[in-house]
């Protein structure tokens, strides 16, 4: 799937901001930095997902050009 990093990151960011929040509510200092772990983890992998795809339109880019 052409969006599968950047729609599972945006995911992991939801859910570790949900978790950051809550270990903040319930003075749980350890879910709250598994939630900050987990919502950086997201944005890298959305940031590496979004590097990947736009590689890939740039190579079909270049494909298109040298074809015509």
């Amino acid at each position: 799937m052409r969006y599968e990093d950047e729609i599972k990151g945006k995911g992991k960011q939801v859910k570790g901001a949900a978790e950051a929040k809550l270990g903040k509510l319930a003075n749980d200092p350890n879910l709250e930095a598994k939630g900050r772990q987990e919502r950086a983890e997201g944005k890298l992998q959305e940031t590496v997902g979004k590097a990947r795809r736009k590689v890939g339109d740039a190579v079909k880019d270049v494909g298109k050009k040298i074809a015509s």
